[in-house]
């Protein structure tokens, strides 16, 4: 019994470390260039190596691997490079000064033709999406891999920097997204208030579609609060009972487009978390990452955190952004939409 109470914590802890690991550096080490980048204020601009921003910067502007990114907490702005090297830094206007400047010295061309989002799940950052990233570009894909603050803010507000980042890809005629976790729901929220005629396919990865068990036993300690923010509470589901944000995972729009869904889990009943309900992988359960209305669906034996990572999930997830279908045999699983209850009384 005692080893029942302490698991949750355990598997939060498991889940911490191996986010902080796998991208690399934690929120320490952002706190630090935040706050080296503070003392530098109203010094002159150089040339500085960053960690990409993680956690506490979210990106304004996308254009051939240069971003405009804002700092959630002093709300400056910096440019980067592809290689997170800072060209500039300071106000919105000064930034966008730098890379027109640098637009024209290197000869850099509008953009055009099709872009892959990626968006990583929460407390995680791009790194995360590395290999998917370096595949998809051996593909032909301009690929956006989009930060934003997911622990400093609420999924709304993080929705927003997703939707002016789309707003920047001027000359882009095709938008396709690949979303982990988090980053899903983060899509629809930005659909709720905003729309993209471009937009043609996403694939979601171990999205919580219906609310994350897990959230649900650990919204009330201390620690998840801290470490998830606003945004982890969001995350629980509509059926616990207490959750002040009861049904706003519900309140999610259905995309209007095409979108596929892959789950991590063991193809049986058990899952690999004894916490949650049902097949899982770890952390989302399949019953809540099957949302209706997905144009195809395939489990994946994968936990949560490693999805990314597995070949045959990139390999699916670039079939069904080519061909709209995860199988060789281009035979679709969908997954219906529900049947609306009819109000008229009969």
């Amino acid at each position: 019994m005692k080893k029942l109470i302490f698991l949750p914590f355990i598997l939060l802890y498991s889940t911490l470390l191996n986010a902080s690991f796998a991208d690399g550096e934690n929120k320490q080490i952002s706190l630090q260039e935040s706050s080296q980048q503070t003392r530098n204020k109203g010094k002159k601009n150089i040339l500085m190596k960053t960690l990409g921003g993680r956690q506490l910067w979210g990106d304004l502007l996308f254009f051939r691997g240069w971003k405009i990114q804002q700092n959630v907490l002093t709300k400056h702005y910096r440019l980067l490079d592809e290689k997170d090297i800072r060209h500039a830094w300071g106000t919105l206007k000064a930034c966008q000064t730098k890379l027109n400047d640098i637009k024209k010295k290197q000869h850099l061309k509008p953009m055009k033709g099709k872009v892959v989002v990626l968006i990583h799940g929460i407390m995680r950052s791009s790194k995360s999406f590395s290999k998917f990233n370096k595949e998809l570009r051996k593909r032909g894909y301009t690929v956006c891999s989009f930060e934003y603050p997911s622990t400093r803010v609420s999924i709304p507000e993080s929705a927003e920097y997703l939707h002016q980042t789309l707003e920047s890809l001027e000359g882009v005629e095709e938008i396709y997204f690949v979303v982990h976790s988090m980053g899903g729901l983060v899509v629809r929220s930005y659909l709720k208030k905003h729309k993209d005629k471009r937009i043609q396919r996403m694939v979601m990865l171990g999205v919580p579609n219906k609310g994350a068990n897990m959230a649900d036993r650990l919204a009330k300690t201390k620690f998840y609060k801290w470490f998830y923010g606003p945004a982890g509470k969001q995350l629980m589901t509509s059926k616990k009972k207490g959750n002040k944000e009861k049904g706003f995972v519900d309140s999610l729009p259905t995309p209007s487009f095409e979108f596929g869904i892959i789950a991590g889990g063991r193809g049986n009943m058990k899952g690999y978390n004894p916490l949650i309900p049902g097949d899982d992988d770890g952390t989302v359960s399949v019953s809540s990452a099957r949302l209706p209305g997905a144009t195809d669906f395939i489990l994946s034996h994968s936990l949560h955190s490693f999805l990314m990572f597995n070949d045959d999930v990139i390999q699916q997830t670039h079939r069904f952004l080519k061909e709209g279908h995860f199988r060789k045999n281009g035979k679709p699983h969908p997954i219906p939409k529900e049947k609306r209850a009819s109000s008229s009384l009969k």
